[in-house]
């Protein structure tokens, strides 16, 4: 909506994951690396955690986007909490093997096929597992046992395990002893300092051609840092709201004033502050963002995970979250612009009043 006013090519603060929005803050590129040394070990785990919005996922599609299709064959499983034998099924499906109606020996002989196959072929392994912390016990000591699979002395496959803090928790209880000896790398990713909060903005609006228009004065910056702490979804999701605010108000600069509005506007959506980007939280009767957090709630149920994940090989659930995050962005910028023109028109018919009254 506003990306002609100030000049863009397109949407700098969109919530989906793009890796051609990629930035290199000093935590990002750190884990990066840990994920390129893991490549270069070829073997073993591979542990990245972080808050959640910190832009694990978006790593994630960036290493995969560097990766030679000709030399490595990658699956990328957006995990959820499902059983053991689920999980094997998932990363069948994920390096496209076909598994249906085969038992649980027959299952790993035929992962185990592929993977040898891919190997004589010259190419390796590489299984990526996103949202690790929904993983069961039982799941992550299948995806070890996995990591048996050997041709001589060459591993078969590696995996790189990314997941929220809680992930960590789960690595150091004492069932997970043997996986920790796997474990060649672990990084958790932490927020954007103050510095790289406003590079992060700006690297953003460059990636769409921004020159300048809008400006963001140094106090705005320093209110998205400390509304978002530096999460970068939460600066996306403040940073869109507070573009869009300026286009209606025809402003060409940011100013603390307006972030100030904003994140009031926020509050008053029942979005908590200090948590921007994240669930709705309803306080009265039913609201549009009440549906999201009632699917997330959903999502949340053991139960309906698994009836989810068991949906068939349509149903895809990373599809299924952007859609979910695009429909409450959707909302969220559709009742501010309703609540921007609400209180814009008794000032313009006031004005269209004056203006139309007979000279005395």
């Amino acid at each position: 909506m506003y990306e002609a006013y100030f000049g863009l090519r397109g949407k700098p603060f969109q919530l989906n994951p793009d890796p051609s929005f990629f930035y290199g803050s000093r935590g990002h590129r750190r884990a990066m690396a840990y994920l390129e040394y893991g490549l270069h070990q070829n073997e073993g785990f591979i542990v990245i955690t972080g808050e959640v919005g910190a832009g694990k996922t978006l790593l994630v599609r960036s290493l995969l986007e560097k990766l030679d299709s000709k030399k490595i064959v990658a699956a990328n499983l957006v995990s959820t909490q499902i059983d053991a034998d689920d999980i094997l099924r998932l990363v069948a499906a994920s390096f496209g093997i076909p598994s249906k109606h085969l038992s649980k020996s027959d299952l790993l002989l035929a992962i185990e096929a592929f993977l040898v196959s891919t190997t004589a072929a010259g190419k390796r392994a590489l299984l990526i597992v996103d949202e690790a912390q929904n993983l069961t016990q039982k799941a992550v000591e299948e995806l070890r046992m996995l990591s048996n699979f050997q041709l001589e002395d060459h591993a078969l496959l590696q995996s790189f395990l990314v997941g929220q803090p809680e992930f960590r928790a789960i690595m150091q209880s004492p069932e997970m002893v043997q996986l920790r000896q796997r474990v060649i790398a672990s990084y958790h990713l932490g927020p954007l300092d103050l510095q790289e909060t406003q590079a992060y903005v700006e690297h953003r609006l460059a990636c769409v051609g921004w020159k300048g228009n809008p400006a963001f004065d140094a106090e705005a910056m320093r209110e998205i840092y400390n509304v978002s702490q530096g999460i970068p979804r939460r600066i996306n999701a403040l940073c869109d709201r507070v573009m869009l605010a300026a286009f209606l108000g025809e402003q060409r600069r940011v100013g603390v004033e307006l972030v100030n509005q904003i994140v009031s506007e926020m509050r008053e959506e029942q979005v908590t502050p200090t948590a921007v980007g994240a669930a709705p939280v309803p306080v009265g009767g039913a609201q549009p963002a009440s549906v999201a957090l009632d699917l997330q709630r959903l999502l949340a149920d053991p139960e309906a995970a698994r009836l989810l994940a068991n949906a068939g090989p349509s149903f895809d659930m990373t599809r299924f979250d952007e859609r979910l995050a695009l429909l409450e962005r959707t909302l969220s910028t559709t009742l501010n612009t309703l609540s921007q023109l609400l209180k814009a028109a008794p000032a313009q018919q006031e004005a269209g009043a004056e203006g139309g009254a007979p000279a005395k």
